[in-house]
């Protein structure tokens, strides 16, 4: 079982296609933060309707009924599935394809929202979210939709402050390009991810050490050229 968050799928063409899926923190984070937009929309016209009396409520009662509904999905469709609360935490909406997210999958997400809420401040929905890998709630499962970091990827391990090791054996160009990656890679893994894979390579470098991550870093480096 993986310890990071890691979702890949594959496209046709062989091309696989890798993202990072978001939790219930970060989303309820973003959910707050839209919370507060919509409130802050409705506060404005609810003083801007009352001169115009039972008609200005009629239509506040219209633009609430928008807003609780319209106001996600508008923003998931045609800006590039977040809202301003996933924008500034850097998440967004997407097929479990990894394709941008349609209207009527938004559409399905957010009516669903009714029961994810359920029975109380989304308890159905954040159970439902940690009861599966993807975070998926039950809105994101009947529209096929998950939620993913669009964050800058880090950037590639710094070599130059590493000291390279020359490897122990003979390895073929696959190995070495993944000992490559692995270094290049680094800042994007968690340490007991990075564990987890050096592990797997302790048949290529015959480690089984507990420094193997760094072992591996230096095999690496030395492969990049560096001495």
């Amino acid at each position: 079982m993986l310890l990071d968050t890691s979702y890949r799928v594959e496209i046709p063409g062989g091309i696989e296609l890798e993202a990072q899926v978001v939790g219930p923190v970060p989303r309820f984070l973003a959910f707050a933060i839209d919370f507060m937009i919509r409130g802050v929309m409705l506060l404005v016209a609810g003083i801007a309707s009352i001169p115009f009396g039972e008609l200005g409520t009629g239509f506040w009662l219209i633009f609430w009924f928008f807003i609780e509904w319209f106001y996600p999905v508008l923003f998931e469709v045609f800006w590039r599935g977040q809202t301003p609360g996933k924008k500034v935490l850097g998440i967004s909406v997407v097929q479990d394809d990894l394709t941008p997210i349609s209207f009527g999958a938004s559409l399905v997400r957010n009516l669903l929202r009714t029961v994810d809420f359920l029975p109380f401040f989304y308890l159905f929905g954040l159970i439902t979210m940690v009861s599966n890998e993807r975070f998926q709630r039950l809105g994101d499962l009947a529209a096929g939709t998950l939620v993913i970091s669009i964050r800058e990827t880090a950037k590639p391990a710094a070599v130059t402050d590493i000291s390279p090791l020359a490897p122990p054996t003979t390895l073929s160009r696959t190995e070495q390009t993944a000992l490559v990656d692995f270094l290049q890679r680094s800042q994007q893994l968690s340490r007991p991810r990075q564990e987890e894979l050096a592990s797997i390579l302790d048949e290529i470098t015959h480690s089984g050490s507990e420094t193997r991550v760094e072992q591996l870093h230096r095999i690496g480096a030395w492969f990049l050229g560096v001495r």
